[in-house]
C-alpha cells in the first residue's frame, strides 16, 4: 500500500499559515517570538498561537475572542465560549487611587506592578497597568475576577503611598486618551537583544547584556537570560528600572550595511 507524502510548510506569521494551510498544507511549523530559531521571521506571540490553534480545530469565530478589558489592551485573555449564550468578560477593572499630600511623588508602573506580586498574585491574572496622564494619582488595573477581589481586600498601599481600591464595572472605564509616543531611529549591528536594549537605552553592550543577566528584562512580558537572543519587530521589551520600549518597525539597511530600527519608549 503506497503512502502519500504530507506537505509540511513553514509560517513565520499568522497571514504566511492562513495562507498554507488554505493551499493545502496538511500541517504547519511555526516558533514563538522567544522560542524560534529561524533569522529574520516574525514569528507568534501567545495570543496568535492560541488564535492559529483554534482555526486548525475548525472553532467558530464566533465562539472564541481575547478580552482584555479595554480597547487597546496589551495583555489579553482567550475566552472561548457556547455560540447561543450571552458574552460576559471574566476581566474586572480596579481603580487604585493614590492619598499622598501635594507635590509627593507618585507611584509608577512598576511601583504598582511590584505591590501586586507582593500579593502573591501569578502575573498571568493581571492584564494591563494604565495611567492615565488626565487623572494624576490614579491607575486602573485590568485582572481577572478573583485576583480583582482580592486586591481590593488587600492593596493598602504602593510603595509608601497610601491607596485606596474600587472595583469598577467595564462600562464604567473611562475612554484612555493616546499618549504621543516619540517614534525614534537607530541603527544596530544586529538583532540581537544586548544589541537593539543598548541602542533604546544608550548604553554599551555590555551595560545591557548585564540588566539581562540580573533578570530585569522581558520581551512580551516573558523573562529572558541571554542577551544573544534574537528578537521581531512588534516586540514588546520590559527594563526594571528603565521603562518598556517597542520595537515598532524594521526599515532596512543603512548605507554601512547596518540594521535600521524604529522604537518608541511608553
Amino acid at each position: 500500500m503506497k503512502t502519500m507524502p504530507s506537505l509540511l510548510a513553514p509560517a513565520g506569521n499568522m497571514r504566511a499559515l492562513q495562507t498554507a494551510l488554505r493551499f493545502g498544507a496538511d500541517a504547519v511549523y511555526c516558533g514563538a517570538k522567544q522560542y524560534g530559531l529561524r533569522a529574520q521571521a516574525n514569528n507568534f506571540d501567545e495570543q496568535q498561537l492560541a488564535q492559529a490553534a483554534l482555526n486548525r480545530a475548525g472553532a467558530p469565530e464566533e465562539s472564541c475572542r481575547f478580552e482584555g478589558g479595554w480597547p487597546d489592551a496589551e495583555r489579553r485573555v482567550l475566552c472561548i465560549e457556547p455560540e447561543d449564550c450571552y458574552p460576559a468578560s471574566p476581566v474586572c477593572c480596579v481603580r487604585l487611587r493614590c492619598r499622598a499630600l501635594a507635590g509627593a511623588q507618585l507611584p509608577v508602573h512598576k511601583d504598582y506592578l511590584g505591590s501586586l506580586m507582593g500579593l502573591e498574585l501569578r502575573r498571568e491574572a493581571l492584564g494591563d497597568i494604565v495611567l492615565p496622564p488626565e487623572e494624576p494619582g490614579t491607575a486602573y488595573l485590568f485582572a481577572l475576577e478573583p485576583a480583582a477581589a482580592l486586591i481590593c481586600q488587600e492593596l493598602r498601599s504602593v510603595g509608601r503611598t497610601e491607596v485606596t481600591a474600587q472595583q469598577l464595572a467595564l462600562d464604567e472605564v473611562p475612554e484612555f486618551a493616546q499618549a504621543e509616543r516619540r517614534l525614534q531611529t537607530a541603527t544596530v549591528s544586529s538583532l540581537r537583544l544586548d544589541a537593539v536594549l543598548a541602542a533604546m537605552l544608550r548604553c554599551s553592550r555590555g551595560m545591557a547584556a548585564e540588566l539581562v543577566a540580573a533578570g530585569r528584562v522581558e520581551i512580551n512580558h516573558l523573562p529572558v537570560s541571554s542577551a544573544h537572543a534574537p528578537v521581531y519587530e512588534s516586540d514588546v521589551f520590559t527594563v526594571r528600572g528603565k521603562g518598556r520600549f517597542r520595537l515598532t518597525a524594521l526599515p532596512g539597511k543603512s548605507k554601512k550595511n547596518r540594521q535600521i530600527i524604529e522604537f518608541f519608549q511608553y
